[in-house]
């Protein structure tokens, strides 16, 4: 499985058998960095642990401390992995970790004080800020990424990460409060934006007047590359008696988005290492076949569903291609050749469209339903879009080499990016088509 599904599951028992658990969050990360922003790791009090927030260097430390460092309340640690021991100017050692300034000496245990204990000597040189938090708390992020999962809907929220006033008492608004940005953009209100009631005090108008001036600026932020960002904001305050004020507030801005769908057409036994592979990354997988000794839950217990689906039921596998990455891969001409003939005329409702075969044997299914087309424009177009033979050539051989291939392929396609390098002697360059011979093997269990 995945670690968050991993993370929903524990969660959801952590809950149910009454367990306290700690929800540690990458909010902002520095330089090198193994994982990125919205990265999650749930520590439970009984000694269960699920996620990973790090390479593995930070979680033996995090496991030790979690429910230490939520003793009053949600907070933000700051972790580096440069060398082990850095140096001032006056040529004495320091350390490279970045320490909790609110924790006193007499706080701390004496194996906190051991060598090496706050010490990441990792040599990558970067800089994770973790958010730390009860499951209590965490309960509506939780929540609310199962309710994605389920409508397929994103939704965009903002966590706060730190907050600088200029009168704390009045105005500083907690770390860890979560604001549900998809219900300002629907009401421009702060009527239901609390994502988690985490505030100093929600009937405070300073709180009210700063908190609806950031949701305006927040809600204006484009995503670019990735779906989690750290945002800085900066704006003023009119507090009487003090006047104008500069506040800050710095925020883990998320949008939560579906999990990738996987349609699988074709239910062979090389099918299998596609779907465990696929779960592994998280995908929602669907596998079909029109044969039903061969689209059976037995076979393929890891997909989320398995359907036998006629072979003329147009409207359905529509309905499940719609936003998936879609391969064909039946070893049946006439079950391929369904399927790719309604493909390829909606191939642009497709994230990704792949076909099994050696060449010659995909551009014979073209010639036929090419014969039988009454939109000869638009399936120029879905050939012009359709990957065949379907997958990267890395090498190997078998069906957990096939589906590697496959998995690389369409994870390339679905995040925009074409591999970087050519094999040796190649004189084709991979940018210019994903038709190119580079792609152009046999495949031995293509055949019908």
């Amino acid at each position: 499985m995945n670690q968050t599904a991993d993370i929903l599951d524990l969660a959801a028992r952590a809950i149910q058998q009454d367990i306290d658990a700690v929800l540690a969050t990458v909010v902002r990360t520095e330089g090198s960095a193994y994982r990125q922003p919205g990265a999650m790791m749930l520590i439970c009090a009984d000694g269960r642990s699920v996620g990973m927030i790090s390479g593995g260097c930070l979680e033996p430390h995090i496991i030790k401390r979690a429910f230490w460092l939520t003793r009053n309340g949600a907070n933000v640690q700051v972790y580096q992995t440069g060398d082990d021991i850095g140096y001032r100017n006056n040529g004495n050692p320091e350390s490279t970790a970045v320490e909790d300034p609110t924790v006193k000496d007499e706080d701390m245990s004496e194996d906190d004080f051991l060598e090496g204990e706050l010490n990441f000597g990792l040599g990558c040189n970067g800089r994770v800020h973790v958010l730390f938090e009860r499951l209590a708390t965490a309960i509506p992020l939780l929540a609310l990424i199962r309710q994605v999962r389920h409508t397929q809907q994103p939704v965009t929220i903002a966590t706060l990460t730190r907050s600088v006033s200029p009168e704390r008492k009045a105005a500083e608004m907690q770390v860890g409060t979560r604001i549900y940005l998809d219900e300002y953009l629907k009401a421009e209100s702060l009527a239901d934006v609390y994502l988690k009631q985490n505030m100093a005090s929600n009937s405070n108008t300073v709180i009210d007047d700063v908190l609806f001036n950031t949701i305006k600026k927040l809600s204006k932020h484009k995503f670019h590359k990735k779906n989690a960002e750290y945002i800085k904001l900066t704006g003023e305050l009119e507090l009487q008696a003090i006047g104008d004020r500069q506040y800050e507030t710095e925020w883990l801005l998320q949008r939560i988005c579906p999990q990738t769908r996987l349609l699988i057409c074709g239910a062979g036994n090389d099918v299998i290492p596609l779907v465990t592979m696929a779960k592994l990354q998280d995908w929602h997988v669907t596998v079909i076949d029109s044969r039903p000794q061969y689209a059976t839950r037995l076979r393929f217990s890891q997909a989320d569903s398995v359907l036998c689906l006629a072979l003329d039921d147009s409207e359905t596998l529509l309905k499940l291609s719609a936003g998936a990455a879609v391969a064909v891969m039946s070893h049946s001409l006439a079950q391929d050749r369904a399927r790719l003939a309604v493909l390829l005329e909606h191939a642009t409702h497709c994230h990704y469209l792949g076909q099994l075969g050696p060449r010659y044997r995909t551009e014979r299914l073209i010639r036929e339903i090419s014969e039988t087309s009454a939109n000869p424009h638009i399936l120029a177009d879905g050939i012009g879009k359709l990957h065949y033979p379907i997958g990267y050539k890395l090498g190997g051989e078998g069906p957990e080499a096939l589906a590697l291939s496959i998995m690389a392929q369409m994870s390339a396609v679905i995040h925009g990016h074409t591999p970087q390098t050519i094999l040796p002697n190649s004189q084709y360059n991979l940018q210019t088509s994903e038709q190119s011979d580079f792609n152009n093997y046999k495949n031995d269990y293509a055949h019908d």
